[in-house]
């Protein structure tokens, strides 16, 4: 059913939550009983959030909800998690909206544990960035009160931790003791599994390893762990594993239920880059970064041409997972190299702090040099260097092409955010 706006009111401007939820600005909560088909709207929602990612509480006497600000505005939710948000709870019999964390920054993916004891969820830090790191929160149910499992990294130890950058945990991800809880994550350039231990804070890693492929969680049930495992050059195969007991974590053994072959033709490995001096950020010092680089194979004639694609977000990652655009392009001769810029996720909060009023400079200054260093090692034709991007990575394709005159032969772009003119009043990032 179409409802249609009151006559005089066609043209009225009503804010929305913006890419693929246009036209959406105010959602409601209901209640679907699914043995009558009966449809019953929750009422007396605080007129200044929008419900969403709703979950039963304990014993379905009520519902747990995020809550989002519609001021300072709605903008594009999809891509930017940053919404100021909050935890509520509202109880069925009599409406009462009460909100259960602290409403200062962002929330999202509450999941309640098996024992209906904890509630877990994801809380970013005061950096305003469209995705940033998270912190591991825990409010007690019974106690009512939150606490911190897993900070914020801000720049992490080499080879450590280096936070939580997931855009949502997954649906089922308690075990069964429910004292721990699995989450896939960026790490660096690749996505690895872990374990966290809700009483201790203790992040066991359950994928680290030589095997630089990446993992995603797809579910856990009785604390059988499905999972999928892909690299660059092999498509997803399917595994399975029972996650052992408390303090045993990294002795899981892992069955492949489905056993894809690498692809003949394509070779690739993580570069690490450290910037030029002149390039250092003043109050980030330090930062690497890096990128995925994939050639084809030995029996090219030739020096293969170099694909050069930035990630988009500004604040998104590649990771060493399967793609098909960049397995496509060796496949067909060229090589590719992928860059994780500073500001990309996985790399600790200061690295993406370290882009804000700086996009535009520290972000191209970064490709540049990620591709004139493998440039150097002669392997691929310096003469037939082509870029590709969407998004914020058309953005700097854009000012690639620009900056560097004739360095680059062709440049493929998508939605790429040039129009400077029409952001002005339609987008929350600063620079």
């Amino acid at each position: 059913m179409i409802l249609f706006p009151p006559q005089g009111c066609q043209f009225v401007y009503w804010d929305d939550w913006g890419e693929a939820m246009t036209n959406k600005s105010t959602p409601v909560l209901c209640v679907l009983n699914i043995w009558s088909g009966n449809v019953s709207v929750l009422h007396g929602m605080p007129e200044h959030i929008s419900p969403g990612e709703a979950i039963w509480a304990p014993e379905d006497a009520g519902i747990i909800f995020v809550g989002r600000w519609h001021v300072p505005w709605r903008l594009g939710l999809k891509y930017c998690t940053n919404r100021k948000s909050a935890l509520y709870y509202v109880d069925l019999t009599g409406n009462e909206y009460l909100e259960i964390s602290s409403g200062i920054n962002s929330v999202h993916s509450p999941r309640l544990s098996p024992d209906q004891h904890h509630l877990i969820f994801l809380e970013g830090g005061s950096v305003k960035t469209h995705r940033q790191c998270y912190g591991l929160s825990l409010y007690n149910l019974d106690k009512k009160v939150t606490s911190t499992v897993v900070r914020i990294v801000d720049y992490p130890a080499i080879d450590g931790f280096t936070g939580i950058y997931s855009s949502a945990l997954a649906r089922k991800c308690w075990a069964t003791d429910s004292q721990r809880i699995l989450i896939d994550t960026s790490q660096r350039s690749r996505k690895d599994l872990f374990v966290v231990n809700i009483a201790t804070g203790t992040v066991t890693p359950l994928t680290a390893g030589p095997d630089t492929a990446s993992w995603t969680l797809l579910d856990v049930c009785q604390d059988l762990i499905v999972v999928s495992c892909s690299s660059p050059n092999c498509p997803p195969n399917l595994k399975v594993g029972f996650l052992p007991a408390a303090g045993h974590e990294q002795e899981i053994i892992w069955m492949a239920l489905s056993e894809d072959k690498p692809l003949h033709g394509i070779e690739w490995n993580i570069l690490t880059f450290t910037p030029h001096c002149e390039h250092e950020n003043p109050k980030f010092n330090g930062l690497q970064f890096e990128g995925i680089l994939l050639l084809p194979g030995q029996e090219q004639n030739g020096k293969p041409p170099l694909v050069v694609s930035p990630h988009g977000g500004p604040n998104s990652v590649f990771v060493t997972c399967w793609m098909l655009m960049p397995a496509v392009f060796c496949r067909l001769g060229y090589s590719v190299l992928l860059v994780n810029y500073r500001g990309s996720c996985g790399f600790g909060q200061d690295s993406i702090r370290s882009l804000l009023g700086n996009i535009g400079s520290q972000d191209v200054k970064d490709v540049q040099f990620a591709v004139e260093c493998v440039l150097k090692e002669g392997v691929m034709d310096s003469e037939k260097v082509l870029l590709i991007g969407g998004s914020h990575g058309g953005f700097i394709g854009c000012h690639l092409i620009g900056q560097y005159p004739g360095f680059y032969k062709a440049f493929a772009t998508r939605n790429p955010v040039i129009n400077l003119a029409s952001k002005l009043g339609t987008t929350d990032i600063p620079d």
